[in-house]
């Protein structure tokens, strides 16, 4: 049974990150002023691709076990949250509101995790390089919106 699950979640989180596939960085996010810290480009797939896996796992895992309705509830609002945030950033050219969509990720990462140490500790701890990747992403997000107010004020239509 705990296979069929993580398949599920784990086409759950692939779904999510379809959303990498329908809207790419492109020559808009290239031509953004970025800290130097900004990770390489090579490692968002591999960071997400690992990260997706072990949210299918923490959620496979949770969904066996007795009481994990308000785990099950963040894990379905941190999943939908994710896939909302590529599409406002990188899709419509949004800084500002990408800021908006990933503090509120972060907090139901947050909670996501919190919810899953409650009930399963290996769940909980699969979700704690999420939460640090998630605030990494947020440092990133409020570091572009700094760095190119002329895009907050004025955003470039997506072509």
């Amino acid at each position: 049974m705990f296979w069929i699950l993580f398949i599920v979640f784990l086409a759950a989180c692939m779904g999510a990150g379809a959303t990498g596939a329908a809207f790419k960085p492109g020559a808009w996010y290239q031509s953004l002023d970025k800290p130097s810290w900004t990770p390489p480009d090579w490692a968002f797939p591999v960071v997400w691709t690992t990260l997706y896996i072990f949210m299918a796992v923490a959620g496979a895992r949770a969904s066996l076990l007795p009481d994990n309705s308000l785990a099950m509830a963040f894990w379905a609002l941190q999943i939908a949250l994710n896939c909302l945030w590529t599409p406002v950033f990188f899709g419509l050219h949004r800084i500002r509101e990408g800021m908006l969509v990933l503090s509120c990720l972060w907090i139901a990462v947050a909670a996501t995790m919190i919810a899953l140490f409650q009930i399963d500790t290996i769940a909980g701890l699969l979700f704690v390089p999420y939460l640090i990747w998630v605030t990494t992403a947020g440092a990133l997000n409020l570091s572009v919106w700094q760095r190119n107010p002329q895009e907050t004020r004025n955003p470039q239509t997506p072509s």
